[in-house]
């Protein structure tokens, strides 16, 4: 299968520090891999209902939600670009993952089995010089890509707050260098992996 990498912005700005750190990893990729880059600001998804009780959820036929369901099927690389909100992803980015739950219990679309073997990435901006603060984050992804049997390559982290802080971050850009080179293992839960 070629690799088709999905950028999944999650901030609430435009060419934030995350999406910019995110653009330098995404250069290194060789010109024959496939890129498609969605801002879910642009796209917003309605709040996830949880269904799983009362009644079958329907794969959407139309709108966001069936824009970000088609290329998330069609990713074998999704890229998870949120800048550090309290410690954790965006909202913009928890409700995306959120409407992960629906897609898992949507008929036909078999969501789970899907994703098995294809790889969650993370990359995230945070204001703060202790990579620690983002471990709620991180583990937001790992775990995800655990539940769902994914490889996950891990996050790049970049320091910036003010517009354009995280192009001085040198070690972040020198890591953002090789940052989709490196081979992705099997997720496994955070309380597994000692």
């Amino acid at each position: 299968m070629t690799r088709r990498f999905l950028f999944v912005l999650g901030s609430a700005r435009r060419e934030g520090n995350t999406e910019l750190l995110a653009r330098r990893a995404a250069e290194q990729l060789p010109a024959h891999v496939e890129q498609q880059w969605v801002r879910l600001v642009d796209h917003p998804l309605p709040d996830f209902a949880d269904l799983r009780h009362d009644s079958d959820h329907v794969r959407p036929t139309g709108g966001n939600a069936s824009l970000l369901l088609d290329a998330t099927l069609a990713a074998t690389d999704i890229v998870i670009a949120s800048p550090l909100y309290w410690y954790s992803v965006s909202s913009h980015t928890k409700r995306y993952l959120d409407h992960w739950s629906a897609w898992l219990r949507t008929p036909g679309v078999d969501f789970k089995a899907t994703l098995a073997g294809r790889t969650l990435w993370g990359v995230a901006a945070l204001a703060d010089d202790e990579p620690a603060v983002a471990d709620p984050l991180v583990g937001t992804l790992n775990n995800s890509a655990a539940y769902l049997g994914m490889r996950f390559g891990g996050v790049l982290l970049g320091n910036g707050s003010a517009p354009g802080d995280v192009l001085k971050d040198t070690e972040a850009l020198a890591r953002a260098k090789t940052f989709f080179a490196q081979e992705a293992p099997l997720a496994r839960f955070a309380h597994e992996a000692a």
